[in-house]
């Protein structure tokens, strides 16, 4: 089996589905804390799969992983689990060091003492494989050429810095004890299962419920779009044939301008779900105040993924955003189960 940490999250529940949906035999151990944005719902089709493997638990948590480990005698570990949204390391930093930086320690150690008693081939074909973020890089002016491997580590927010370090852990595991590993630096995701938090999911479900469309500042950031299930195929052929002790950028090729999103997602509501009164859903759009250190530009260079191991994405924005409205619109179910008082409270408190 492989060991899967934040498999219930965003990244990490598409990544298990994904998996499953293409495997026949090797199975999942899958642990989660089930902090806010981890939901098991995501995962409910594999309620009675044998090959998912389900633990609620925290990868800072040393013997439980570890026990996991010998237990299942995995292969190979995919490392999703982090605190990952910016406005909320603004807001609350502790709880990103604590996970992204301390619990990757914990992590590495367990697995580090899991991989040095293996013997012959299962030592040989084991891997670890960290997923992080293209925000380590900082931040590109509008002319500056896409972030590949090479660039320095320029993190601006507490959630990148978390990132950046938990980076920097897994490189000196590898280079100090040997430990196979693997890092993908991955643009914005989006798609299926998103936590309403976040840019399009946000958009999504307040245009269908006639609330703001908050943009922040003049809309003109821009990020490199990459749909979650060419991210999960990614990271499967990383796993399969990355080189150890290598990063690769992962990239959809797609650069737009947030304000541009928000216009492609009105116009295939207003297409798809149109309103009773016959308006469109880009009059509902409402600029507020831009957050602290608000990286304006991010782009990925996945060169290096293509060159050594063939891979590219298979969707272009265009078709990756329509699957993801038409997503949403089917799965209205799964939404309101993540929509709990907390979050509104919370999303009330930031963009007011």
């Amino acid at each position: 089996m492989i060991l899967v940490t934040g498999g219930a999250g965003f990244i990490g529940g598409n990544f298990v589905l994904d998996w499953l949906s293409n495997q026949s035999s090797e199975g999942i151990v899958n642990i989660d804390k089930l902090t806010y944005a981890g939901n098991l719902v995501t995962l409910k089709s594999l309620e009675n799969d044998a090959r998912h493997v389900f633990v609620q638990g925290d990868i800072g948590d040393y013997e439980l992983v570890l026990s996991l480990l010998k237990k299942h005698q995995v292969r190979a570990v995919v490392n999703f689990a982090a605190e990952s949204h910016v406005d909320r390391s603004i807001h609350g930093p502790g709880d990103f060091i604590q996970t992204n930086v301390v619990g990757t320690f914990h992590l590495l150690e367990a697995v580090r003492a899991y991989w040095t008693e293996l013997n012959g081939s299962y030592r040989e074909q084991f891997r670890f494989l960290h997923v992080s973020t293209d925000e380590v890089y900082g931040s590109l002016s509008p002319t500056d050429p896409a972030f590949s491997e090479k660039n320095p580590y320029e993190p601006n927010s507490p959630y990148s810095a978390s990132k950046a370090a938990s980076d920097h852990l897994v490189r000196a595991w590898h280079h100090t004890y040997g430990l196979p590993v693997l890092t993908t630096n991955c643009s914005n995701n989006y798609g299926p299962y998103h936590f309403p938090e976040k840019l399009i999911p946000l958009v999504i479900l307040n245009a269908l419920a006639g609330k703001p469309l908050p943009i922040y500042g003049d809309g003109q950031q821009i990020r490199d779009w990459l749909y979650v299930k060419d991210h999960c195929s990614a990271i499967r052929r990383v796993l399969e044939a990355g080189q150890l002790g290598e990063t690769y950028n992962v990239g959809g090729w797609n650069e737009k301008p947030n304000l541009d999103v928000v216009h492609t997602i009105c116009g295939i509501l207003d297409q798809f779900r149109p309103k009773a009164d016959g308006s469109n859903y880009a009059s509902q759009i409402t600029y507020v105040k831009d957050r602290p250190g608000h990286d304006r530009r991010y782009a990925i260079d996945a060169t290096k993924l293509e060159r050594e191991l063939g891979w590219k994405p298979a969707e272009t924005f265009e078709t990756g955003i329509q699957k993801t409205v038409q997503w949403y619109l089917e799965n209205q179910e799964w939404t309101e189960g993540v929509l709990s008082g907390s979050y509104r409270d919370w999303v009330k408190k930031q963009y007011s």
